[in-house]
């Protein structure tokens, strides 16, 4: 038995060693010479980029990475698949290259003696559509993200790499990045040298529709908001509109009180065509709308918080980061332990910081309050056997696949669920304090220290906790700890401010505009069902009604009562069956199967909508108002 043991030992660790053999780990030393980058961006037919990487090496073995752990989706998801074409050459002569069968990021060549440098070349063929992934070409924009169109050498930590990146355009298009340009030559645009790390955090929007607008006239430190558009009226607009940008900007810095970077450029794209996106990086934030942005503003506000959420995200997630995920370079792991943190406070500022710039009003502000509460009172029966600690581990375990019942499996919830946590500790300093402090003093205690420094500054859960303690003293890790690893409601936060979420028979105007962003008509809190106008089910919430019948998501409702369904016309029988005791009555098309099912439901339509507590004062006017 000892010997089978000793020998079973030896064969992992040459596993182990084989595995891994040919990819040497980051080490902190100087890198000599400059990387250089360069895309040719031009084939926007066939959504073509083509990549040129040339890396400084010495003679002998040479191992090539393609970024795997992407920042901003937490996960190792860096779209390999779509690499294609690689010829590597040292000195114009082509080099056998070799990927490793146990990590298929990474290529490794022999570099020749009087070499100094290999040329690596690659097509990287992007998204034609057809569930391929995000399109990031279209015949009026594209999206050119470096971490996807590069390659870097191992052995050294990634922000020790100084890099230099080229693009060619297409013929005349513009341009937006948070990099510095060197020069332009015609439609070849060369960035100053920056590291590697900064670069990958530095996307490009280009296009031949584009609008700028200055968010902080005269000053020292500038913010645009880089518009491009799938047709020119999509740029056009009001002051107001603008104004409300330049709003926000001024009151994050007020939260903060400082800022870690040297500039900062919102990339907006208002399109139907290319993919949508809402990313963080340190200076900038690859960001998407509707293209009724500004000229439909009334009916396009649900998706305003997205400016606000991103650029949140450059002191919570970009400037300051869970240690865990804190990385040496782009394909060492990451660990998402602390999403509660980087996604769920910046949730919760995303729309307070709406409210206070005035891309929300108050009205809307609660009404995506009482939907986001709703959700963690009851759309969430997942929380009786999942937590949301748990979840933080979502962008590994599912990486936004779409999911059979998501509210029963739970995906990602340390947004809007860490939202709900965050309000609750909102309430508690409050409480603690006699109304004298708040969440305001410690995002400013955390986040808004060393005005310009741009180096990552790492957090732990524990100096999460010593902050909230210099603040307000608390057990506050019990506190955290509770409502992580826990699995009730997380509405506390509600009474707290002064407000109670209570369910009515009409629908407060964010969940109708998320029903008509939808497409559907959401009945989740009454019968457990979404389903659109040609009567296909989206979802059904676990143990609800319509669970108990027998639904799921992927059905077809084809009749309701004896008549040809129609999304109206359920909410109607919903309402009628309050004091029409008989049972709705489903015909349901699932595969080529026609099954009747019976609905015996009789509690009326059910809305969220949040309602002032007597006597209380009301602490979300107060969190809400502008600074």
């Amino acid at each position: 038995m000892k010997l089978r043991a000793a020998v079973l030992s030896v064969l992992l660790a040459a596993t182990a060693t084989g595995a891994h053999a040919q990819t040497p780990p980051p080490q902190d030393v100087a890198f000599p010479g400059l990387l250089r980058i360069d895309v040719d961006a031009r084939d926007i037919g066939r959504r073509i980029f083509k990549v040129k990487a040339t890396v400084p090496a010495q003679p002998g073995p040479l191992t090539l990475l393609y970024p795997q752990w992407l920042p901003g989706a937490h996960s190792p998801s860096g779209p390999v698949d779509k690499v294609a074409g690689l010829v590597v050459t040292a000195n114009g002569k082509p080099l056998t290259w070799k990927r490793d069968p146990y990590n298929v990021y990474a290529f490794t060549v022999d570099v020749p003696q009087g070499a100094s440098e290999v040329v690596a070349e690659f097509k990287f063929l992007s998204s034609q559509g057809a569930g391929q992934g995000r399109v990031v070409m279209t015949p009026e924009m594209l999206n050119l993200q470096w971490i996807a169109n590069s390659l870097y050498p191992a052995g050294v930590n990634t922000r020790n790499i100084q890099a230099q990146a080229s693009v060619t355009l297409p013929p005349g298009w513009a341009y937006a990045t948070a990099l510095d340009t060197e020069r332009r030559d015609g439609d070849t645009v060369v960035f100053k040298p920056i590291s590697y790390d900064h670069l990958v955090d530095s996307p490009l929007y280009a296009g031949r529709h584009y609008q700028q607008f200055d968010l902080d006239p005269g000053a020292k430190v500038p913010v645009h908001l880089n518009v491009f558009a799938d047709d020119a009226k999509s740029l056009v607009a009001k002051p107001e509109q603008v104004q409300a940008h330049r709003a926000l900007v001024q009151q994050i810095y007020k939260l903060y009180g400082a800022r870690h970077f040297d500039r900062y450029e919102f990339l907006l794209a208002l399109t139907d065509k290319l993919g949508g996106i809402g990313l963080e990086h340190q200076r900038s934030s690859e960001n998407s709308g509707d293209t009724g942005y500004f000229t439909e503003w009334d009916k396009t506000w649900l998706g305003r918080d997205l400016l606000p959420h991103e650029f949140n995200h450059s002191w919570n997630g970009k400037y300051r980061r869970g240690a865990d995920l804190t990385t040496a370079n782009f394909n060492v792991p990451m660990g998402d332990s602390l999403l509660w943190l980087y996604e769920g406070q910046t949730q919760f500022w995303g729309h307070v910081l709406s409210a206070r710039s005035g891309l929300w009003t108050t009205d809307q502000t609660r009404d995506m309050l009482a939907n986001v509460a709703a959700t963690y009172d009851r759309g969430r029966p997942g929380l009786s056997w999942r937590n949301l600690q748990d979840t933080t581990n979502d962008p590994t375990i599912a990486q936004r696949r779409a999911l059979a019942y998501r509210n029963y499996q739970m995906s990602e919830d340390y947004y809007s669920g860490g939202q709900m946590v965050w309000l609750e500790v909102e309430g508690k300093l409050r409480a603690l304090t006699g109304n004298k402090r708040s969440l305001d003093d410690f995002a400013k205690a955390f986040f808004g220290m060393k005005d310009g420094d741009w180096n990552v500054n790492p957090y732990t859960f524990e100096e999460v906790v010593s902050t909230l303690n210099g603040i307000a003293p608390y057990d506050w890790a019990s506190f955290l700890r509770e409502r992580l690893d826990g699995h009730g409601p997380l509405t506390g936060g509600l009474e707290a401010a002064g407000w109670k979420l209570v369910y009515t028979d009409t629908p407060n105007d964010a969940f109708k505009a998320q029903e008509t962003r939808a497409k559907n008509t959401n009945l989740l809190y009454s019968l457990g069902l979404a389903v659109n106008d040609a009567g296909a089910i989206s979802d059904v919430l676990w143990d609800s009604p319509a669970f108990n019948a027998g639904l799921s998501p992927g059905m077809t409702v084809l009749a309701l009562n004896g008549r040809v369904f129609k999304g109206e016309d359920l909410k109607d029988a919903v309402t009628a069956a309050k004091t029409d005791k008989a049972p709705l009555t489903l015909l349901v098309k699932n595969f080529d199967h026609i099954d009747t099912v019976k609905l015996d439901y009789h509690g009326g339509l059910q809305y969220p909508k949040l309602e002032r507590i007597a006597g209380k004062p009301d602490r979300l006017a107060e969190l809400w108002k502008a600074r």
